[in-house]
């Protein structure tokens, strides 16, 4: 028999994205204006070779941050409603994934080493299904989500 007085519960969570775009082509010009300074410098002086190093470095901080910005379109979303408990998860291609889970069996487990006031990891677990949650959070955000998923279910 259903327990369907439960109120809906639901939240949405996605990477924290402090820089804009606009921060992002203001950080590059820096980035680049310093390194090609620099690398004049370097070329002045005969070490020629090292410019090309330089213009490396400047290609790989624009590939980490292309990359920190996809990522943060990928999300999490759990809902619970009536006796299930859904996860879904959202791909930046836009492709969803789903596993549902009773209510009534799944359990929260937060890695939490008390003695060293440590938070890990945070799983949804039930008959033998294991899933990660919130792994972008950080950690006081996954006590807090941890105990908000025990109240709501």
């Amino acid at each position: 028999m259903g327990n369907t007085d439960r109120e809906p519960w639901s939240i949405t969570l996605t990477p924290h994205r402090s820089l804009s775009r606009r921060g992002f082509i203001a950080v590059m010009i820096l980035i680049a204006g310093l390194n090609l300074v620099a690398g004049s410098i370097f070329y002045a002086i005969g070490a020629w070779p090292v410019v090309g190093f330089m213009g490396l470095d400047v290609l790989v901080i624009w590939w980490a941050f292309r990359r920190n910005f996809a990522d943060s379109e990928e999300a999490e979303r759990i809902l619970a409603e009536g006796d299930t408990l859904t996860l879904q998860r959202l791909s930046k291609s836009g492709a969803v994934t789903a596993a549902a889970f009773n209510r009534r069996w799944v359990k929260v487990e937060l890695e939490h080493d008390e003695e060293r006031e440590l938070i890990g990891r945070l799983f949804l677990r039930s008959h033998g299904q294991s899933h990660e949650i919130a792994r972008f959070l950080g950690a006081d955000e996954r006590l807090s989500l941890a105990k908000a998923l025990r109240r709501a279910i």
